[in-house]
């Protein structure tokens, strides 16, 4: 089993918390081999995740005995501070760490480590976190060649020692194992507060609407706590009825050095190594290619005369480039290639992450989410056209839940500005309450809000929680997805390029405390906080406006009570934007310039004329 933990950013991503999520993967009760590779991106500060090459020297052993921290539900393992001392300076490219002789104190052998950090050079293409994934995928060829691969994200800690055996029974099941190409885990977070006020633990995403893509053989790779079949994920296309071989290391390598590997592995980990092949590319006909990298399972059965590879089919290695979401992109790529995927969701929590505790963090987050899931639907990509005949309907609609996010946007917003608007001019847009069209509207409202509280409360949910998913659902299709949909077509039109942003896992003390508190963190001069406060000053001014417009004259209560109602919702789920705007002092609140402009832009809308 080879293990992949990727990380970017020594400040956003602090070294301790990777080391720690690296101690827990060391730490499964998986007697066979293991192997935990690391990449990081280009030089870091010396703190960098190469300590780990002294802090797992035969001398010093782990800091905790293999499986018993994982024995212990909901806990990370911490790195402790005896051992920051015994950080080596920093050193680069690859290296690999295995000591045959040592073992735990179940007699098991320690894990194997590599270690990789990418280069960086102007000219070539860098290919964020799915380059990073790809040069794992070469460079455990390399060293390992592991039938099957787990993946995490730096801060997605393992919790369960027993995961690994309990997941790879889906893969070695004799009936129906062998198509199976991934096996896509839930993603839990031990920093949610008890009633979830930025809506990150996804309750409902994680019981029912994933496990529904799953129950189609299509559960969508999500880029962490996901289980592959190397074969399926470096290209191969499934084909029906062909055992997989399991013992895939290659026989080249045996009797290698460890320096040995450390210096063919550099070679596969360069920037470069990827001009000519096809690394993150569909090739949709047949073509003579140069080659370099005969270990790979995938492409064992082809002969390779004089360096040059005969593809016989469509091709795509690794994961697909040129998204921000590139694991979406690559399960649906490999689910289009016959492979079927699962939705596992165990008795006990295989991994915990760290969500965002900022509204920031998880508005910019979210935008990012949308951006790329959008940007795939009008590619090539898209489940309709791609997936067409490949994988069954209800797989293609499941993947447009997440892929329109973006255009949700716009719906949402004229729901949030034309109806106050109207209200205040008195203008009706809803049937009156005597008239039979009234019940519909009605049914539709209360119907749908019922059945989702019952729906999020089945799933673990609290009320208060469910009530905080509804703002966060407001906040994030009125900014988030909006800004992203902005974004999309600024692409389309040249103006924009693909980037890749990173989740700050590291916030003041002051933040964490009001996040501990529930209370909502604004504090910054974003322009989604500049967007949120005039909704919710426009939709105020609106409300009162509309009250006393029915006070004046009560007949226009039965014209106006649906937009009342709608205008007295949207008011009540902004009641923490108007604490951050007139009550709160503390760092947290809006700041004084973003409540100047909000005022000005939401008396300017309530001015505008409307026939």
């Amino acid at each position: 089993m080879d293990i992949f933990v990727c990380t970017a950013d020594p400040k956003m991503e602090p070294p301790t918390m990777v080391i720690s999520t690296v101690l827990s993967a060391m730490s499964y009760n998986y007697p066979w081999k293991l192997s935990v590779n690391v990449s990081e991106m280009a030089v870091r500060s010396s703190l960098s995740m190469l300590s780990l090459r002294p802090l797992f020297s035969p001398s010093i052993g782990f800091p905790f005995a293999k499986g018993s921290m994982l024995n212990q539900e909901h806990r990370r393992p911490i790195l402790h501070n005896t051992l920051l001392p015994k950080i080596a300076n920093l050193l680069r490219n690859c290296w690999l760490l295995r000591d045959t002789s040592s073992v735990d104190d179940e007699g098991s052998r320690l894990p194997t480590l590599v270690y990789m950090s990418r280069e960086k050079r102007p000219n070539w293409p860098h290919n964020f976190k799915a380059g990073a994934l790809n040069a794992l995928i070469r460079v455990s060829s390399e060293v390992t060649n592991a039938p099957f691969i787990l993946n995490l994200d730096c801060d997605m800690y393992s919790s369960n020692a027993d995961t690994i055996q309990e997941t790879l029974c889906f893969f070695l099941d004799e009936k129906q194992g062998d198509e199976v190409a991934f096996v896509q885990l839930p993603q839990f977070y031990d920093n949610i507060t008890e009633n979830d006020i930025y809506g990150n633990a996804y309750y409902v995403a994680n019981v029912i609407e994933l496990a529904g893509g799953g129950g189609y053989g299509a559960a969508i790779y999500c880029g962490t706590a996901c289980f592959h079949r190397r074969e399926s994920i470096s290209g191969e296309k499934y084909s029906k009825g062909a055992r997989v071989q399991l013992n895939t290391r290659p026989k080249k390598n045996e009797g290698k050095s460890v320096v040995d590997l450390e210096e063919s592995s550099k070679v596969l980990a360069s920037c470069s190594y990827e001009k000519g092949t096809q690394w993150g590319i569909e090739v949709n006909h047949r073509s003579l290619l140069p080659f370099q990298f005969p270990s790979l399972t995938a492409f064992s059965k082809f002969s390779v005369p004089n360096g040059v590879m005969l593809f016989l089919e469509p091709v795509q290695m690794g994961l697909v480039y040129g998204c921000p979401v590139e694991d979406v992109v690559t399960g649906l790529a490999i689910q289009c290639r016959g492979w079927k995927s699962l939705y596992y969701e165990p008795e006990r929590v295989a991994f915990l992450g760290v969500a965002p505790t900022t509204l920031e963090l998880c508005l910019v987050q979210h935008k990012r989410w949308s951006e790329g899931l959008s940007q795939t639907f009008l590619s090539e990509y898209c489940p309709f056209t791609y997936g067409h005949g490949r994988i069954n309907l209800g797989a293609q609609m499941a993947y447009c839940i997440y892929l329109l996010w973006a255009p949700f946007s716009l719906p949402t917003l004229y729901y949030v500005i034309v109806p106050s608007l109207c209200l205040l001019k008195g203008i009706s847009l809803f049937p009156e309450m005597s008239s039979p069209w009234f019940v519909p509207f009605a049914y539709v409202f209360v119907a749908k809000n019922v059945f989702s509280v019952f729906e999020a409360m089945s799933c673990g949910s609290t009320l208060k929680a469910w009530w905080n998913l509804q703002r966060m659902w407001l906040f994030q299709r009125t900014t988030s997805y909006f800004i992203a949909l902005l974004d999309i077509f600024k692409r389309k039109l040249g103006l924009n390029e693909t980037t890749f942003i990173l989740t700050d896992k590291v916030v003041k003390e002051d933040a964490s405390k009001r996040y501990k508190q529930e209370i909502m963190e604004f504090g910054s001069s974003n322009i989604m906080f500049t967007i949120l406060a005039t909704l919710a000053l426009l939709n105020l001014f609106t409300f009162v406006g509309g009250i006393m417009k029915t006070l004046m004259n009560f007949k226009a209560l039965e014209q106006l009570i649906l937009q009342i109602v709608l205008c007295g919702i949207i008011v009540l789920i902004n009641l923490p934007v108007y604490q951050a705007l007139f009550i709160r002092n503390d760092n947290g609140c809006i700041p004084s310039s973003v409540m100047f402009k909000s005022v000005v832009l939401a008396s300017v809308l309530c001015l505008l004329p409307i026939y």
